[in-house]
């Protein structure tokens, strides 16, 4: 008799809550400035319903194929606007080595100058011209005139290194950079031929008396 009282007792107090909770929802409706019975949805949740459900895995390698084909061009235009704004020099899409405001100057003070070290691709090109030439005397002299080239190329390099860190102390005292990674960043941006620099370069020769 106990468990049948219970249960009718928890019968009643359902049927109790139920009624008022439709009492409450029509109250509700028919008063729109009536706060509301139910906790407000978190952001996440009404995201998620408008959003729809999650799409599921694909079952096969051919379904798995055409989801990349629907979704390449989206991919591509997202890879191109990330390049654009690497290129632009924003550093939230920069390589960790070339972001901060000391690697850009160091950027800029390379950039206003011409280097002998911008020859070192077109150099290996020589070199490998040169060794398919059967000719000793070209031989013979395109090894001479490389060494010549290369021994200037790295005097070069450790000048603008000194050159380099001198600017970048005097701008940046705080700078923790040490003197050997600055000279050796400048170094092999200066190796690069000025079109296939990452990010673009921001100033010209012409601009040499204006970068600090």
């Amino acid at each position: 008799m106990k468990f049948l009282r219970r249960n009718t007792a928890e019968q009643s107090a359902t049927v109790d809550t139920d009624e008022h909770g439709d009492e409450a929802t029509r109250e509700d409706a028919a008063d729109p400035t009536r706060p509301k019975g139910r906790p407000t949805p978190k952001r996440r949740e009404s995201e998620g319903k408008r959003r729809g459900p999650v799409p599921p895995p694909p079952r096969t390698q051919r379904e798995a194929f055409k989801r990349m084909r629907r979704n390449k061009p989206e991919r591509r235009k997202a890879a191109a606007e990330r390049r654009e704004r690497m290129m632009a020099g924003d550093d939230r899409y920069l390589m960790p080595r070339d972001r901060g405001p000391v690697r850009a100057h160091v950027r800029d003070i390379v950039d206003s100058r011409r280097h002998l070290m911008g020859l070192f691709m077109p150099l290996v090109l020589v070199v490998f011209a040169a060794t398919l030439v059967r000719i000793p005397l070209v031989q013979q002299v395109a090894t001479v005139f490389c060494l010549a080239l290369l021994i200037t190329m790295i005097f070069e390099g450790t000048m603008l290194g000194r050159l380099v860190t001198k600017r970048v102390r005097a701008k940046f005292p705080d700078a923790r950079d040490k003197g050997i990674s600055l000279g050796w960043y400048a170094f092999t941006r200066a190796m690069q031929l000025r079109k296939l620099r990452v990010p673009r370069p921001r100033v010209t020769p012409k601009d040499i008396n204006q970068v600090g």
